[in-house]
């Protein structure tokens, strides 16, 4: 490197990029009563929330492949400029159509923000340092869900809701300038192998396969010919995509990730904890108000110390990861959501709000313990080459068991009420928070299978890269336990 980089204000523009990004999700929906005030297509309003995600779901690998074959600034650079230009064009939106494009385009950039951005924050700490980052970074989602209610209900209250989309570009402009003047990497010019076979049919794959998910049950029934053919185009289109990474030189997402339990145990976990997360961020809210009676106001107070616990274990947990290990943090964590869940399940109508703050709590602490050392193990058991798109491919995992769980906790809740009564409504959650107890006990079990903790820290060790900003143009590395 001709120039050293500056860690702390590389941090502090990551940081901004990160929590955005994070907001975003929040606030749209603070604002979406006026948005369709004020530019109607009240049939349309999930679309504004479904093509986003579509869209950061398949840009999320593509641009983690991208980041390690040119370089994580340039990469970040790009997804962080196509995110603030959508932003920008959502504020301009004339009508729900036009938002929902431009949404599409707002979540292309967003694909790039969380697994480029944790990229570089593994690339800039070593060892100790990046659990504790990590665990900081792994915070700001939690952050950005207590404040996006407020930040968005003043923007809709005192301003206009088009603001909520405006706000990201003095903040992206800033995260931008930020990592140009601060962030320097050298990279090795040479011929790349780009893989666009991969990058289509994985692309045709994943957006058959994520209509089918967000149009099941509500726009098409189930066994329409519209989601079977989905499903349909999806398998064909997955199966053609395993067989090019196969073959490929460069491939878009390298299949040997998963041959290694250091990375596929965490990946699996990724995608499980998200069902719990995605379920208590419905559903409680749900029991709150329409078992428990509560206003939205006290649902929104029952959700906050989730949203307090996790940071707070994400932070613990960078802290004592290299005093304890990285598989009884998961392991305690993977418990602590199983003991919240099954606290969820066993509640019933006459129990008091106070049972969904405590489990709420145990599944925000578990959630701490889990998330902050996975990542930490998945970027550190692959060499550097290889570290964006693994942290890309933990996030794609993430974004799946988001999506998949909404599905089935929909086809479950909407196969038991059927009239909306408060009996059905109270049973139809209560069977979402059975499934979840099922799933937190199939995620425990997952944990156990992880190697053990010495194991994990030789990995880490083995592919420690040099303090900073590590050199570009290594090997490419496969997962240490592959090899051995």
């Amino acid at each position: 490197m001709s120039k050293a980089t500056n860690r702390s204000m590389v941090t502090i523009g990551l940081l901004a990029a990160l929590f955005i990004g994070a907001l975003d999700s929040t606030v749209v929906s603070t604002a979406s009563p006026r948005i369709i005030s004020s530019l109607g297509g009240l049939s349309l309003i999930s679309w504004i929330f479904s093509i986003y995600t579509l869209t950061t779901c398949i840009a999320t690998p593509i641009f983690g492949k991208l980041g390690d074959l040119f370089g994580r600034k340039s990469i970040f650079a790009i997804g962080l400029g196509v995110f603030v230009l959508g932003s920008i064009m959502c504020g301009f939106a004339n009508s729900m159509t036009e938002l929902i494009w431009y949404r599409a385009i707002q979540g292309i950039g967003a694909g790039a923000l969380t697994p480029v951005t944790f990229t570089i924050v593994g690339d800039l700490y070593p060892g100790k340092e990046r659990a504790k980052v990590q665990g900081l970074f792994s915070s700001v989602w939690s952050v950005a869900g207590l404040f996006g209610p407020l930040v968005g209900g003043y923007f809709v209250d005192y301003i206009s809701w088009r603001w909520i989309f405006f706000i990201n570009l003095p903040v992206g402009i800033i995260a931008i300038l930020f990592i140009f003047i601060y962030f320097h990497e050298s990279f090795e010019k040479k011929q790349k192998s780009i893989d666009y076979a991969g990058a289509i049919t994985f692309t045709i794959g994943m957006t058959a396969l994520l209509l089918a998910l967000l149009t099941g049950g509500e726009e098409y029934a189930w066994g329409s010919p519209m989601i079977i053919g989905l499903f349909i185009v999806t398998i064909i289109f997955m199966f053609l995509f395993l067989r090019i990474e196969k073959r490929a030189v460069e491939p878009m997402l390298p299949l040997s990730l998963f041959h290694s339990r250091i990375l596929s145990i965490p990946y699996v976990l990724g995608f499980s904890t998200r069902w719990m997360v995605m379920g208590v961020t419905v559903y409680c809210a749900l029991w709150i108000q329409d078992v428990f009676g509560y206003s939205a106001t006290s649902a929104g107070l029952a959700l906050m110390p989730m949203s307090i616990a996790w940071p707070v274990a994400s932070t613990l947990a960078g802290r004592w990861m290299y005093k304890v290990g990285a598989k009884l943090l998961i392991v305690l964590g993977s418990a602590l959501v199983l003991g919240g869940s099954l606290w969820l399940a066993l509640m019933h109508a006459q129990s008091s709000y106070g049972v969904i703050v405590g489990s709420l709590i145990l599944i925000g602490l578990g959630m701490g313990f889990i998330v902050t050392p996975s990542l930490v193990v998945i970027q550190g058991a692959v060499g550097f080459q290889m570290r964006s798109v693994a942290t890309s491919t933990n996030t794609l995992m993430n974004s799946l068991g988001q999506t998949i769980s909404v599905a089935v906790f929909g086809m479950v809740f909407n196969a038991i009420v059927t009239t909306g009564t408060a009996s059905q409504l109270a049973s139809g959650i209560h069977y979402v928070f059975i499934l979840m107890f099922a799933v937190s006990v199939l995620n425990l079990i997952i944990a156990l299978f992880l190697p053990s903790s010495q194991q994990l820290f030789n990995a880490i060790r083995e592919h420690e890269a040099p303090k900073g900003n590590p050199p570009q143009g290594q090997p490419s590395a496969q997962p240490a336990l592959e090899r051995s």
